[in-house]
């Protein structure tokens, strides 16, 4: 049988071991958040550039296609790694939780009152 002293410490390191986890995958994410940020500047330029260019050819107006495509593609990215679905779990319940309770309460009170 295990000590609860041996059980807790094994918790508590399970935790840190994800805490970590989640850690390093946050910096991670925001790492590639920055270099998209700097690419999609970059390529917005790039776009600004080629349409102030009086003689766009056909070469220009397929690199110009090109770029705008990848910029959508890319802001889609940007948009989907700084939204997920876990980072509204939190405020999904409390909002569940404090907007039922303030049903209840009114219920009681209407009950109470009328």
């Amino acid at each position: 049988m295990t000590k609860p002293e041996e059980n807790s410490e094994a918790d508590f390191e399970q935790e840190l071991e994800e805490l970590e986890t989640s850690l390093r995958l946050l910096k991670e994410r925001y790492t590639q958040v920055q270099k998209d940020q700097q690419q999609k500047a970059q390529w917005q330029q790039e776009i600004k550039n080629l349409k102030e260019n009086k003689n766009q050819n056909p070469e220009i107006k397929a690199e110009l296609k090109r770029l705008e495509k990848e910029l959508e593609v890319l802001e889609i990215n940007l948009e989907s790694q700084l939204f997920s679905w876990k980072s509204l779990n939190r405020p999904f319940w409390q909002a569940v939780r404090f907007g039922g309770l303030g049903i209840i309460i009114g219920w009681m009170l209407k009950s109470w009152v009328g």
